[in-house]
C-alpha cells in the first residue's frame, strides 16, 4: 500500500471527502470516497473516518488514494440482438436485467463482457478500463436501444452528440395512476438524493432535466402507458421524474412504485434511438419492439376506450 501524511491546509474546513476532492484535483470523486469507505483514509491517531466527517486546518490524515489495479476483463459468451454493426459502432437491443459495464457487486455477466467476446480487440478503449466502448447507459432493468464506440472517432463523436443533445431517445413507460392531460413536459433538476445515495432526486442544484411525454393509453387497473422523449441525460432521468409528478413506473421499487405479483422488472424500454454516424455523417434511426415479457404484462391490463 501506499500511504502519506496529508495536513489540512488552512481553508480547509468541512467533510473529509470534498476537502481530499480539492486537494487531489486529478483523483474522482468516487475513487476518494471507495478509499474512504475502504478505511484507506484515516487520523494519525487510528481513528477512521467516513465521507462525511469533519476536518479543519492542521488535522494531520495518512491517506491511500492509489487506484486498484484492475483487472483485464476476459470476453464472456453471452447472446446479444445485434440491429446495426459496421467498423465504427454496433447498435444493440439491450435485454431487460443485463448490467451494461462491471462496477461493486456484478459479475462476469455484463454487456462489457459480452461485447468483448463478439468483437474482441475491437471495441474503443479511451474511457474506463471496464467500460470499452461505452458512451451511454440504460439501467439493468430497462430493456432496448444503444450504441456502442468500436473507434476512436466513434467514441468521441457519440459522447459530442449526446453532450450536445443532438441525439433523439424515446421511451416506452407505463406507469402507476390515472396520468391528467394528454402530454406535457417536465423541467426539474436532477442531483444526487441528500440522504440516499444510491438514488437521484429532484433536487433544487442539480443538473438541468428535461423530460417529454404523452399518453399512448390508459388501463381500468390505474396505470398509464406513456411515449416519453428525454431532451437531456441524467442518470435516472425517467424514473426521477415520473416519480416526482406522483407517477412511478410499474415495478420501480426504488422510486415509489408498491410492489405487487404483476411486474417483475421496471417497465421502462428504450423504444427509438436517433444520432449521426461518426464516419458517414448521415443521420441513423433504431427502434425496438417492447420484449415479450413486456407485451404480456402490458397484456394483462384493460384498455380505457
Amino acid at each position: 500500500m501506499t500511504e502519506e501524511i496529508f495536513i489540512c491546509p488552512e481553508g480547509s474546513v468541512g467533510r473529509v471527502d470534498k476537502i481530499l476532492a480539492s486537494a487531489f484535483p486529478d483523483k474522482s470523486r468516487s475513487l476518494i470516497q471507495r478509499a474512504i469507505e475502504k478505511k484507506m483514509v484515516y487520523r494519525k491517531d487510528g481513528t477512521f473516518l467516513d465521507p462525511k466527517s469533519k476536518v479543519i486546518p492542521g488535522d494531520e490524515l495518512i491517506i491511500n488514494l492509489v487506484r486498484e489495479q484492475s483487472v483485464p476483463l476476459q470476453g464472456v459468451k453471452i447472446p446479444l440482438d445485434i440491429l446495426f454493426e459496421d467498423s465504427e459502432i454496433i447498435v444493440l437491443d439491450k435485454a431487460s436485467g443485463m448490467v451494461v459495464h462491471p462496477g461493486d457487486g456484478t459479475k462476469d455477466d455484463t454487456l462489457v463482457h459480452a461485447l468483448l467476446n463478439h468483437c474482441p480487440n475491437h471495441l474503443c478503449p479511451i474511457g474506463a478500463p471496464e467500460r470499452p466502448g461505452i458512451v451511454h447507459r440504460l439501467d439493468k432493468e430497462t430493456s432496448g436501444v444503444m450504441v456502442i464506440a468500436k473507434s476512436e472517432l466513434a467514441y468521441y463523436s457519440l459522447i459530442k452528440q449526446f453532450s450536445e443533445r443532438k441525439t433523439n431517445k424515446e421511451y416506452l413507460a407505463l406507469v402507476s395512476g390515472m396520468v391528467k392531460g394528454n402530454s406535457g413536459q417536465i423541467d426539474q433538476p436532477i442531483g444526487r438524493h441528500p440522504k440516499i445515495r444510491v438514488r437521484m432526486a429532484v433536487v433544487k442544484n442539480g443538473k438541468e432535466a428535461r423530460s417529454e411525454w404523452k399518453v399512448i393509453s390508459r388501463y381500468v387497473e390505474k396505470y398509464t402507458f406513456l411515449r416519453v422523449r428525454i431532451l437531456t441525460g441524467r442518470t435516472h432521468q425517467i424514473r426521477v421524474h415520473l416519480s416526482y409528478i406522483g407517477h412511478p413506473l410499474a415495478g420501480d421499487l426504488t422510486y415509489g412504485y408498491k410492489k405487487n405479483s404483476i411486474f417483475n422488472r421496471v417497465m421502462l424500454h428504450a423504444s427509438l434511438l436517433e444520432f449521426t454516424h461518426p464516419k458517414k455523417l448521415k443521420k441513423l434511426t433504431f427502434k425496438s419492439e417492447p420484449p415479450k415479457e413486456f407485451e404480456e404484462r402490458i397484456n394483462l391490463l384493460k384498455p380505457i376506450k
